[in-house]
């Protein structure tokens, strides 16, 4: 492994790591307003559409029915009160039965 390694070894861990210290640094204490912290508290559920939309569209090559009945089975049970381990289950049950008719 040469120089550069390790040059960009630690380039990834400041990347990584100055963006969490500094709101810990300089925000220790201080209360945020209201629309910061409604928009903040939010980031997750958005990040994690963004992540998982692009998925449904291509979980199974040429067939974007699987992604779909996959995301509206898990949406459905989430829907209707479960948990994270009943829509993963269920989901995982559902598309086992449909792929068994392809």
């Amino acid at each position: 492994m040469g120089a550069w390694y390790w040059w960009m070894l630690l380039g990834m861990a400041l990347v990584t790591y100055i963006p969490r210290m500094v709101p810990l640094t300089f925000l220790d204490g201080k209360k945020l307003p209201p629309i910061v912290s409604g928009v903040l508290s939010n980031i997750p559920y958005a990040v994690l559409g963004a992540l998982i939309f692009p998925a449904i569209l291509f979980v199974q090559e040429g067939n974007i029915l699987f992604g779909v009945i996959g995301a509206a089975t898990a949406f459905l049970i989430a829907i209707l009160g479960g948990g994270v381990m009943p829509v993963v289950l269920g989901t995982i049950g559902v598309l086992a039965i449909y792929s068994l008719f392809l």
